[in-house]
């Protein structure tokens, strides 16, 4: 690196901590290390709003304040408090993985990045946020405001499309290994005002994809199944019809995916939210 390369990146890096401190956002997930607590809103934050999560994340904790308990708890009661937050598999994801480290780890969630990707529902920037969020690890990984920062500053004037193998040196070199915590939030909050400040930079990266419309689509269907199944225990496959208007060989199809997933069960001709005790 360069003496040039090393003062831009210290201007950086100043940029991003000048923001925190004066404009930085406030979460209450953001006021603990409780590993259980960081792995709630990790999950949940996965393609959610904040505004969302703020909605949900204190009163799950407080309906499933250990692993303990969530990994006791039925699959039913954690869809039921899901409800609002949508991709409903994340909290199956959770349930499965609350089951899984108290059945292999001793309840105890491990600071390694690698052995958390094995787990359901955890790729590489869950398993690096959480890593950095709960233990204060100066793990590299990237989501989508980060994308947005590491573009904007180093790549603005790059049409190509920029793949993250391209940013993740960036990443690395500019992490605060005193504070990594604080760095990724830095980072996020920085990347969330540019985007309200700049045409999206995340459009100039290789990754970047439009979400498909969600009114009508087997997304929104899915959820309304989900959600009915919270509230009436099951249902029936004539009563499918009655509750859908989309035609039954579509609804058949979505449901069959949801049976596939674990999410949904049918036994005896009575379609319910999966049993996995």
């Amino acid at each position: 690196m360069s003496f040039i390369e090393s003062q831009q990146l210290d201007l950086f890096q100043k940029t991003v901590w000048d923001f925190y401190q004066s404009r930085g956002r406030n979460f209450p997930w953001r006021h603990t290390d409780d590993p259980y607590h960081v792995l709630v809103s990790e999950i949940m934050l996965q393609q959610t709003t904040t505004e969302r999560v703020v909605s949900k994340y204190s009163v799950f904790i407080h309906q499933f304040p250990s692993l303990m308990l969530l990994a006791q708890s039925s699959l039913h009661d954690v869809l039921t408090l899901w409800q609002g937050l949508g991709y409903n598999r994340r909290a199956r994801y959770l349930h499965e993985l609350a089951r899984l480290v108290v059945r292999e780890h001793q309840g105890i969630i491990p600071a390694q990045p690698v052995l958390l990707e094995t787990f359901p529902g955890i790729g590489a920037a869950t398993a690096g946020s959480i890593c950095a969020f709960a233990f204060n690890m100066p793990t590299v990984f990237i989501e989508t405001n980060i994308r947005t920062v590491f573009i904007h500053t180093f790549f603005s004037h790059n049409a190509e499309k920029i793949p993250d193998c391209m940013l993740f040196p960036l990443i690395e070199k500019t992490v605060d290994h005193n504070s990594p915590r604080e760095w990724y939030y830095a980072l996020m909050d920085y990347g969330v005002h540019l985007k309200s400040t700049v045409p999206n930079p995340n459009r100039q990266s290789a990754h970047y994809t439009k979400q498909s419309k969600f009114q009508g689509s087997d997304r929104q269907i899915r959820g309304v199944l989900i959600r009915l199944l919270t509230e009436k225990k099951y249902i029936t496959r004539a009563q499918l019809v009655t509750f859908f208007a989309d035609g039954l060989p579509r609804i058949e199809r979505i449901l069959s995916g949801l049976i596939k997933e674990r999410l949904v069960q049918e036994n005896d001709g009575l379609i319910s939210i999966f049993d996995n005790k």
